[in-house]
């Protein structure tokens, strides 16, 4: 595991300067993360990839995925005591890249919908894709 956070903080130092890295540099420093979480929940994650081979090119902004993949599994998988999954994907339509980050998780709970607004993971996501593409997002 030490090994595994070693690789992580690597590739974060070694790729830091740049605001945006292809979706293949975001898929493998993601691979990183999830195999520390990998081997903090076992048998009880299950991660899926659905990534469409034409987007793997597309310029994303640097450690977009990792928060959004961290939230699935801290919310969605790490409640119950049954095996959860995070599906990853990733697709072009109409000259627009489309990724999105899914759980089978046990939901929001009364009054978390309104959470969704305030999370440090989600606020700065968005705040991150406002500022780079302004109106041309959607989250």
């Amino acid at each position: 595991m030490i090994s595994r956070l070693s690789d992580l903080l690597r590739i974060t130092f070694d790729r830091s300067g740049a605001p945006r890295v292809s979706l293949q540099e975001e898929l493998e420093f993601l691979q990183k993360y999830l195999e520390i979480e990998q081997t903090r929940f076992q048998d009880r994650l299950t991660v899926k990839f659905d990534i469409e081979p034409d987007t793997l090119d597309a310029e994303v902004p640097r450690l977009i995925l990792q928060p959004l993949v961290e939230n699935a599994i801290k919310h969605g998988v790490s409640p119950r005591s049954a095996p959860g999954l995070v599906r990853i994907s990733a697709r072009r339509s109409e000259g627009t890249l489309h990724l999105e980050v899914s759980d089978d998780g046990v939901g929001l709970s009364p009054g978390g919908r309104a959470r969704l607004h305030t999370g440090v993971g989600l606020s700065n996501t968005r705040a991150r894709l406002e500022c780079l593409y302004r109106r041309r997002h959607a989250s």
